[in-house]
């Protein structure tokens, strides 16, 4: 049997095993150790082994469970809703206000957490009540917590990042600044569309009545303070390591005390919100730790077997694609996936036969990463089964529908496809950042 047959049968089991319910990492370490044991025989038992050693000795990796628990630590102490209710004052005198507002809240979470679920919880539990409430389309506001949500994997610190950061062996650290500006990119396309849409369309978006809009200035200053806290946490974990007073590691810690700190500070730090964030935090962090681990033994098969220059020879020679037509070839295999399966399944799977032919083909494997990302949004408002459509049918008030949902993120998918063909044609939108800060 050829390698190239042995590296097909591989992929079609561990789809398979997926098909059934298996847990990713079970499906793919499983089929990783068992190709192993089969081709290499008794020897083969050390692929899984050093890819244990290697995953234990990577660092960066200590970033991971500080993140997570800086993210539900603000999402347990209800930090986020003063932070809604400045946006609420600010923001709501205007036509589609209250959207606008929404979509920075979700970036600030973002900015904070690093995982899109923690964004949908608090969009859905916070602001889709209020926006309903105040007349707004019940469509419009779905479709505006779906995509503001979905920014949590591309806006420093994304968890997703560190993972393809650790699977593709590439730096963190210029990762992060790779995703900056293209997360602000797809914020201000979400925030022009909602403003133009609004301003034609009024109803979908109507302004606070006059009654609300009398606030004194100094409930106004007092909501903004309340407001500035968050960004305060994230300057103190972000800022800090682009002007390299910290690094990664250490900004991750600091982000992780400071945003304990701030729920001391509000009286909101009970036995009850550490209990849950611990007990999150550890479940979320395994649950990556045991992914990776599978991902890297099953790489490590498909890079002795050379599956990789395999499919080369396959795309480059015998189809006689461009390197570009190779590349968009990719993002829709992701778009493809990710009505089955989520960013990090999606990641773990191909991520052994990408990664490796984007570099052969002369790509620069960071902004790989943010292209990776950014197709994964997309993918995750993709019907019919994207990640975030779901989590929204779970979290919405009955009278949102599931053909609501669908109906709802068509144009902000459009929106993120362009966002994409910017920086696809761009490059320098996600490289310039860390170019700069790492003196290239």
């Amino acid at each position: 049997m050829s390698y190239e047959l042995i590296a097909l049968l591989m992929f079609a089991t561990m789809m398979l095993m997926l098909l059934t319910g298996q847990r990713v990492f079970g499906a793919i370490g499983f089929v990783g150790a068992f190709a192993a044991l089969l081709l290499w025989g008794d020897g083969g038992a050390e692929m899984a082994f050093s890819s244990t050693i290697k995953l234990m000795k990577w660092y960066p990796l200590m970033t991971l469970p500080m993140f997570i628990y800086m993210g539900y630590i603000m999402s347990e102490s209800r930090i986020a809703d003063d932070l809604y209710e400045m946006f609420h004052v600010w923001m709501g005198p205007i036509h589609g206000g209250l959207a606008i507002g929404t979509i920075g809240l979700m970036v600030i979470i973002s900015a904070m957490n690093g995982l899109s679920v923690a964004g949908m919880a608090i969009g859905a539990t916070i602001a889709l009540p209020e926006l309903l409430r105040r007349g707004y389309d019940k469509i419009m506001v779905t479709g505006v917590i779906q995509a503001g949500s979905s920014l949590g994997i591309l806006v420093p610190p994304s968890v997703v990042l560190v993972l393809y950061g650790m699977i593709a062996r590439q730096p963190v650290g210029q990762l992060w600044l790779a995703g900056v500006f293209p997360g602000l990119l797809m914020a201000s396309l979400f925030v022009i569309y909602i403003a133009v849409r609004c301003k034609l369309q009024p109803k979908l978006g109507p302004p606070l009545a006059k009654e609300e809009r009398t606030v004194s200035w100094g409930t106004k200053i007092k909501l903004l303070r309340a407001g500035i806290l968050p960004l305060l946490i994230f300057f103190s974990m972000t800022g800090l390591f682009v002007m390299g007073v910290t690094s990664l590691v250490e900004s991750s810690a600091v982000g992780a005390t400071v945003a304990t700190l701030a729920a001391l500070v509000k009286g909101r730090l009970t036995r009850k919100v550490m209990e849950t964030t611990l007990r999150k935090t550890l479940q979320v962090t395994c649950m990556f730790m045991w992914i990776i681990l599978a991902a890297l033994c099953f790489g490590a098969v498909f890079d002795g077997l050379g599956a990789v220059k395999a499919i080369e020879f396959f795309f480059v020679d015998r189809m006689a694609l461009s390197p570009w037509e190779v590349l968009i070839m990719m993002q829709i295999s992701y778009i493809i996936m990710g009505m089955f399966l989520d960013d990090t399944a999606m990641l773990v799977i191909v991520a052994p036969l990408y990664v490796p032919l984007v570099g052969a083909l002369g790509f620069d494997l960071i902004w790989y990463g943010v292209l990776y990302t950014i197709t994964c949004q997309i993918a995750y408002m993709t019907p019919p089964f994207g990640y975030n459509l779901f989590l929204m049918r779970a979290m919405a008030p009955p009278e949102i529908t599931l053909a609501d949902i669908y109906r709802s993120i068509t144009p902000f998918v459009l929106v993120m496809v362009f966002g994409l063909a910017i920086v696809m044609a761009f490059p320098e939108v996600a490289l310039w950042l860390p170019n700069w800060h790492y003196g290239k």
